[in-house]
């Protein structure tokens, strides 16, 4: 228990130096959250409880894939809020986006040879 509880303090702790660094320098704070360090924390805590490399390639492979239906999110967002729309429908709408694209992703993926 003790580990899942520094697990979700250090995944929290990060979220929140981003969230800070975002309100003093939004283009700063930019590359810091497109940095990997969730992905990166998550295949090292992958790789501590498993030390299985199959399972860790597979792991960073579909992580790849995953990425690309996330990235059009973070076009939607800005274009519909320099539109107008409030900021909660723009982000549902981007969530929703992106939801849809991994669905597609599990979908095609598989036909393409993809192990998702």
């Amino acid at each position: 228990m003790g580990y899942l509880l520094l697990k979700a303090a250090l995944s929290g702790i990060i979220i929140a130096i981003v969230s800070e660094i975002a309100r003093r320098s939004p283009g700063f704070g930019a590359l810091v959250a497109s940095l990997p360090l969730i992905s990166v924390l998550g295949m090292i805590w992958l790789w501590r409880d498993t030390h299985d490399p199959v399972r860790m390639a597979d792991h960073a492979m579909a992580t790849f894939w995953f990425v690309l239906p996330s990235l059009p999110m973070f076009v939607a967002i800005p274009v519909m809020l320099r539109q107008g729309l409030p900021f909660w429908v723009s982000l549902a709408v981007g969530c929703l986006l992106t939801i849809l694209l991994y669905l597609l992703m599990t979908w095609i993926g598989p036909r393409f040879g993809l192990r998702l």
